[in-house]
């Protein structure tokens, strides 16, 4: 898949993860085709054209961290938006994915 088309399936992607609701770059990578591809979703991501429309910020490591490079204001503004819409975190700081993970192709 061409660069410009990943970048846009992903974008496709991730605007379709509900408010108070997070999915894992592997995750995103398994739904747009390219299972092996994760660490591009990072990079596709980084790359957002329309903040506020496509809402990375929802993205987070298989772990439940968060990017410490959040592209728009780092980790703790990151993890402010989450928490503005419900998303809840560990006591280690980490989200809770048994609860607030999107189950879009698990």
């Amino acid at each position: 898949m061409e660069r410009g088309a990943f970048f846009e399936s992903v974008y496709g992607a991730v605007e379709q993860i509900p408010p108070g609701m997070v999915a894992t770059y592997g995750q995103i990578a398994r739904l747009v085709g390219a299972p092996r591809r994760a660490r591009y979703v990072g990079f596709a991501l980084h790359a957002n054209p329309r903040p506020g429309v496509v809402p990375c910020h929802r993205v987070v490591f298989a772990d439940g961290s968060l990017c410490a490079g959040f592209a728009f204001g780092g980790e703790g503004a990151q993890r402010a938006l989450l928490e503005a819409e419900g998303v809840r975190f560990r006591a280690n700081g980490k989200v809770d994915l048994t609860c607030c993970r999107w189950p879009a192709g698990l």
